[in-house]
Order: C-alpha cells, then structure tokens, then sequence
C-alpha cells in the first residue's frame, strides 16, 4: 500500500460520512423553474408547477419538491436586515406561496447565493440578494418560513465587482461550511444544496461533509444541447464514488421535456442522472408536457434505481471511443443496473459484451421498456436510436474471471520519449511521462509481451486534470492514439481523473490488434493536434 499513495483517497471517499441532517438518504426528486423560465418566474408560474406535480400524478412518484431558484430575491435587506423579496415576482409573498406548496402536501426549496449579490440572466446586472456575510439570519429567515430545501449558488463570490469566475483566488468551501453551520443551528430539516458548478473539485473537500448534494459541473443550460450531457458525463467519471446515502453527485437539473434533444437523447439523460444518483429535478413548464415527456419522467423503474436504499452510482466501466460506454452498478437487491450510451448519431445494431461489468451471463430486464429478456449470454445485441441507451437490471449472474495484466511503467528507462515527451514526478512513488501529443510528443514503450499475438486488452493507468466548464471537442476528455508495432493508430478518449494533475485513474480499457508473438512488441502512444493524458503505466492482458 505504501507505494501506492493516490488510492488512499478512494479508500476515503467510500468510507466518508455523509451530512448527517436527517435528509435525502436517497436523491431529492421535484421541480426548478431554472431550464423552463431562467430567472423570470414568477408567483403563479410557481403555484401553477405545484398543482401539476399533483394533476400528473408526479407527487406520488417522488417528485415533492417545488424549488425556487433566481429572480425572487429583493434587492435591498429590510430595516433589521433580514431577506426580502420581490414584489413583483411575488406580490403573495413568500410565506403565503410557502403555505400554498405545503397545503399540496410538497415541499418548499428556497434559492440564495454564496457571495455578495445572487446569479441572474442580465450579466450581473441585476444585484439580487446574496447572503454571505448573513449566513445564520438568512437561514433563520428561511426556515421561519417553511423552507425544505435551500439551492445556494456561487456568484460574486470574490467581490461586489466579479460576477462569475470558474477560477477564483479564493478557497469558496467556507463559503458553504458557513451556511451549513448556520441551517444546522435552525433545527429545521432543510436540505443543503450547494451550487458552485464544480469548481475547487468539491466532491473531494468531500462534498457530503458540507452539502447534501454538490454540483459537479456548469450548467446543463439553457440551451440544451448532447454536448452538454457528453461534458457532464465525462466530469463525473472520477467521482461516483463520493454518492452515498445522505450525500450525492449533482449533475444538474432535467432537461426532459426541454428544447435542443431528441427524445431518445432526454431518454438517455434521464436514465444516466438516475443510475449516476444524482438529484431528479425535473425543470421544465409542465402546465403542457408530452407523452414523451411524461413516459420519460415516470417511468417507475428508472426512479426505483435512483431511490434505491442502497445509494451507490453507476461507474465507468468500458469506452469504445465514438461507439459506446459502459456504466454499471449495484443495488440493494444484490442485482446490478448495466447502462449502455450509444454514442453514435444514427440508429444501429449495439453488442453489449457482458463481460464488460464482469459477467458470463445473467437475467435481464429492460428497465426503459419493462420486457423480461431471459437470460443472457455473453453478449446482447439491441437496435439503440442515434444517442439512444439501453438499461438493464442483471440478477442470477454468473461472473466471468477478470483478465490478467503483465504492467509497462510509462517512465522505464527502457522506453523513448520523443518530441518533447517527458517524465513528470507526481510524488515520491509516482512518476508519469506528460507532454505527449500536440503534434510532436510520443511515447513508445517496448519489450512489450504479445504472447500468442493478435488482439489484447490494454488497462490504461493515467492523469488528466484537463477540465473545462464549456464546451470543447472533448469536453472533459483527452484523445490518446495508441498503435501497436507501427500500425494504424486508434483513438482513444480518455475522461478527466479530476481537478488537478495529481490523481490517478486507473484501469481504462481499450482492445488493440497487431501484436505478434513473442517479447519485442511496441507501443505507442501520440495525438497529432492536442495534448494526451498523462501517462503512468500500461498493462498487456496475457
């Protein structure tokens, strides 16, 4: 173990206590304004989303609770400075729109902010009430008036003057400690969560040391668009194992029902939020929702899996780049939820190898359409819509032996770095080889053992602290091309291992061809337009 330092922050993680405040010991499932009305609803628009959680039948699902989020605050405290709001979002006012949620039988989210002024749609403009500084009497205040549930953003976190900044020169976690002593104090069961878009790695400070749920990631919108979801994705590879009861992953609000996805790509988003455990907020106008919309909302055993007791994400299993991922985990059952993304945007034929969550064979059912499948073997083969999905509860399972790795350290003497390619130490026990890619760069690792030759298994151990809270090629992702012996290299994306530099991912799977018999096989790994991970080691399946 002393030579393997990184894993003792896994070790952590699966064994932290969550916030320990009586609430969400499974995710939190309701409604947010955000995605449907930005910072511009209003009182009716909140009452109208309340009685259609209850006309829909929603309310019996899970979904309880009706949050406000941007727009409702005042601009100036009152006489003792206590939280005001707008009058003209909220001419009823907030304890009376409080009452009016509560008579329903839901539940009341309230929305403030970290820093000296709220978020807003206006660049700032706005200067709605924040509460730093005022942390114990806004949550007084809060809770005085029946709140739930508080959503606490992180605008103007710096200054009066800086808006929004994804890399501030301040640690914000006091920001958020300080809200969370001061809900604490109040006695009311009020669930705490914190919305910082991801920034500072809060799953690791660990997030269910402050918050009942943390954002992992910028806006999913609006506009929703896949690239969002694919960034989102790629952000949470490194952390589902922070979700535990009472504390999870937040990878932001539905945009089911919503603009800019098809209904095979809302149909994937929902599962994956659901099996990932993140929070459900459904965040749409639901005075007119779709079939569709509805069928994907309620679908009663997708919410099963995000309620279930045992409280443990989905992980990253498999990626075959520009194919397919892999995800899967267990359940309380002692079953195990596999989830199957079609990265492709045309409809098409998908093998699912069941080796790829460890299994020979097992029973399946489809949990997007109900259907008892039998028992499957090895392999299953189903037509997915263009990012269209695939989830399947596994039980009876038979496992399959997982392959073995004889291991090449990127940084062996015996290697050569090449065009500008160099060895990095970590720490004390850890040195990778970085600057590989961007035209120039490459590593080649030799005396690699191909056995019998042809097709192995290669588990990639790596870093790659290259996150990004927009929109890029590879959001939250590195392309490594790997060729073996000289052949035509494939492409590889490789996701984040976290926030920094320093944290290992271990055990990427990719299948390569070419080998040939014998010790004096190569690898090499490039990028002719932008940077790889980092790499530590690489194994050979024997």
């Amino acid at each position: 173990m002393s030579n393997w330092p990184w894993l003792l922050s896994l070790v952590f993680a699966s064994t932290c206590l969550a916030l320990d405040n009586g609430v969400t010991r499974t995710p939190p499932m309701g409604w947010n304004p955000y995605n449907a009305f930005s910072c511009k609803t209003t009182d009716a628009q909140y009452r109208a989303a309340a009685q259609s959680l209850i006309n829909l039948g929603l309310n019996k699902l899970g979904y309880n609770y009706v949050n406000l989020d941007c727009g409702w605050q005042g601009k100036t405290r009152n006489a003792t400075g206590g939280f005001t709001w707008d009058t003209s979002t909220i001419p009823g006012g907030i304890p009376a729109l409080s009452t009016y949620i509560h008579n329903l039988g839901l539940k009341f989210g309230v929305y403030s902010d970290a820093g000296y002024f709220a978020c807003d749609f206006v660049g700032g403009t706005a200067k709605y009430l924040g509460s730093l500084g005022y942390e114990t009497s806004d949550a007084n205040t809060f809770a005085s008036w029946g709140a739930d549930y508080l959503k606490y953003d992180n605008c103007y976190a710096v200054s009066q003057t800086d808006f929004v900044d994804f890399n501030p020169p301040i640690q914000i976690k006091p920001h958020y400690t300080a809200m969370r002593d001061a809900l604490a104090g109040t006695e009311r069961p009020i669930v705490f969560s914190i919305c910082e878009w991801g920034v500072q790695d809060p799953a690791r400070w660990p997030g269910g040391s402050v918050g009942n749920s943390w954002r992992i990631s910028n806006d999913i919108g609006p506009p929703a668009s896949w690239d969002n979801l694919f960034r989102i994705i790629n952000q949470v590879v490194p952390i589902t194992q922070f979700a535990v009861p009472g504390s999870w992953n937040d990878l932001d609000m539905l945009e089911v029902g919503n603009s800019g996805l098809t209904v095979a790509e809302q149909q994937t988003h929902f599962a994956f939020w659901a099996a990932a455990k993140s929070p459900l907020l459904i965040s749409t106008d639901l005075t007119n929702p779709s079939t569709d919309t509805l069928n994907i909302l309620k679908n009663t055993r997708l919410i099963a899996v995000n309620q279930d007791s045992l409280g443990t994400s989905i992980k990253f299993k498999r990626r075959y780049s520009n194919d397919h991922d892999v995800w899967a985990g267990p359940l309380a059952d002692g079953s195990t939820v596999a989830l199957v993304i079609n990265w492709q945007t045309s409809s098409r034929s998908l093998t699912f190898n069941l080796a790829d969550v460890g299994f020979a064979s097992a029973n399946a059912v489809d949990l997007i359409t109900g259907a008892s499948l039998g028992k499957l073997t090895t392999t299953y083969i189903s037509t997915l819509a263009g990012h269209g999905c695939v989830v399947l509860k596994l039980s009876g399972a038979t496992a399959v032996a997982a392959p073995a790795f004889t291991y090449y350290n990127a940084a062996a003497s015996t290697n050569t770095l090449a065009g500008g390619a160099a060895t990095r130490a970590v720490n004390s026990s850890l040195t990778v080889v970085g600057n590989i890619g961007n035209g120039a760069g490459t590593l080649t690792i030799t005396g690699i053992d191909g056995g019998a030759g042809g097709t192995k298994t290669l588990s990639l151990d790596y870093i790659n602290g290259d996150f990004t809270f927009s929109n890029t090629a590879c959001s939250n992702c590195r392309n490594a091309f790997i060729s073996v012996n000289g052949g035509t290299p494939l492409q590889v994306q490789m996701p984040i291992s976290a926030q920094s530099w320093d944290i290992l991912f271990s055990g990427y799977l990719v299948s390569l061809s070419g080998f040939k018999a014998g010790k004096d096989n190569t690898i090499q790994i490039s990028n002719p337009n932008a940077w790889a991970p980092d790499f530590f080691r690489v194994g050979v399946s024997q």
